[in-house]
C-alpha cells in the first residue's frame, strides 16, 4: 500500500520535518538530490514525496513531465525557507524609540 509520506530536503531544514513526525532523506546538493529522488520514487510504500524545490528544478524538463504523469508516488515540490529579513531604515528605529518614550509618533526628516 502506498501511504507513506517521504521528504527530501537539505540538512538545514530537516529539523522542522522531524518535529512534524517525518523522517527526511537528506541531500547536500542538486546532483545528490536528484539521485536520492530517483531512489525514493522506487519505494513501493511511498504515496507522497515532498521534495525541496531546488532539487526538483534541477531535473530536466522531460523528467518533470514524467513525474507529473505518474499516479504514485505523487511528487510535491516545496520552496526552501528564505532568510531575507526586512531591515528597517535607521530613522524608523529612532522614531519608534521616540514614540515609546514620549507616547506619540514623531516624523523625522
Amino acid at each position: 500500500m502506498s501511504d507513506r509520506v517521504r521528504v527530501l530536503c537539505r540538512p538545514a531544514i530537516a529539523a522542522g520535518f522531524r518535529l512534524a513526525g517525518l523522517r527526511p532523506d537528506l541531500a547536500e546538493d542538486d546532483t545528490e538530490g536528484a539521485g536520492r529522488l530517483a531512489a525514493l520514487l522506487e519505494d513501493p510504500a511511498a504515496g507522497v514525496v515532498l521534495v525541496q524545490e531546488d532539487f526538483y528544478s534541477a531535473l530536466q524538463e522531460s523528467q518533470r513531465r514524467t513525474l507529473a504523469r505518474r499516479p504514485l508516488p505523487m511528487v510535491v515540490p516545496f520552496p526552501a525557507p528564505s532568510a531575507a529579513l526586512a531591515v528597517p531604515a535607521p530613522d524608523a528605529f529612532i522614531a519608534e524609540l521616540l514614540r515609546q518614550a514620549i507616547g506619540y509618533r514623531v516624523r523625522i526628516g
